[in-house]
């Protein structure tokens, strides 16, 4: 089985590369190395890892290597809305039509595996509650790619979208913007914390069970092609403010209020149901306060402003 994983060097494609090469796939990465990172170093001798190093928005390079694929992971891509904003011509041009192109050069017998986001349901529904027939509210830039692009992927006879929740945990390419590492980096660093509109919430998985998510995906094809699926923990749709009492219960020192006047700027605030995926056997595992033990021990190690999409 052969994969392609563009992005592969990124926050979840080093830790999906890792995974699928300690399960003897041959992987092809497709990256540009945008952050500078050396994410994928250790696995450079292996001999099932094909390491390109370019742009996805190089047809003929793109074209080349999708032939020679079984599955197609599209992970390359400009995350995050802040990220987006600050250069939108550079997000659309990577986010919405590089991947909409990719598309349309895969063959019908060649499975796509595209995560997506739950950011598309912006402030929910009824009760804020939002399963896979919601009506899709995306409120950024890049929640709007995001759901034109799942228009276009879902027209695919092998094609999954997984609209995944806020990604937290450790990874090789480390980033501190995501909003439980950020919470908990300014426990560990500042131990203060003013929150906006504290109410609002989310949901939530670790890099890991995101990981294991496209390896069940990849070896259950019949179980999830044509379909669109949440993925994210179930114990974990958490408001601000329940998320930083679980930091506080591992950091005691860690002080954090609610602002009275202002908003914040992201006005997602969703509960989402993940029941269709756990019905066909895959749950995410990792839970929030394994998640931040694990943060607390290794955010240490990164410090520098380059381990953000920012």
């Amino acid at each position: 089985m052969k994969v392609l994983v563009t992005g592969g060097a990124g926050y979840i494609g080093s830790v999906l590369t890792k995974d699928l090469l300690a399960s003897n796939y041959k992987v092809t990465v497709l990256d540009d190395f945008t952050y500078s990172q050396t994410s994928l170093a250790s696995f450079v001798s292996n001999p099932n890892l094909d390491l390109v190093y370019g742009d996805v928005r190089n047809r003929d390079l793109v074209q080349s290597l999708v032939k020679e694929n079984d599955v197609i992971i599209p992970l390359a891509a400009i995350v995050g809305a802040p990220a987006c904003d600050k250069d939108p011509f550079r997000a659309s041009s990577i986010n919405l039509e590089a991947t909409k192109w990719l598309f349309s050069i895969i063959g019908s017998n060649q499975q796509i595996i595209m995560p997506t986001t739950n950011s598309a349901y912006g402030s929910g529904g009824v009760g804020n509650y939002c399963d896979e027939e919601s009506t899709l509210n995306p409120l950024s830039l890049y929640a709007r790619d995001k759901v034109e692009v799942e228009e276009v992927l879902m027209s695919h006879p092998l094609a999954t979208s997984f609209r995944l929740a806020t990604v937290f945990g450790i990874s090789a390419r480390m980033r501190l913007d995501l909003l439980v590492n950020s919470f908990v980096n300014r426990a560990l660093t500042d131990r203060y914390l003013i929150l906006f509109e504290g109410h609002f919430k989310r949901n939530y998985v670790h890099v890991s069970d995101v990981s294991k998510l496209f390896q069940f995906a990849i070896a259950n094809p019949d179980k999830v092609k044509g379909e669109v699926f949440n993925f994210g923990l179930t114990e974990a749709n958490l408001s601000k403010i329940e998320l930083c009492n679980e930091i506080q219960k591992q950091l005691p020192n860690f002080v954090f209020e609610e602002a009275q006047v202002g908003k914040d700027p992201d006005q997602r605030n969703y509960l989402v149901s993940n029941a269709k995926i756990e019905a066909i056997g895959m749950k995410a595992r990792v839970t929030i306060a394994e998640g931040i033990s694990e943060l607390i021990k290794g955010l240490p190690m990164f410090r520098s402003n380059s381990f953000t999409n920012l």
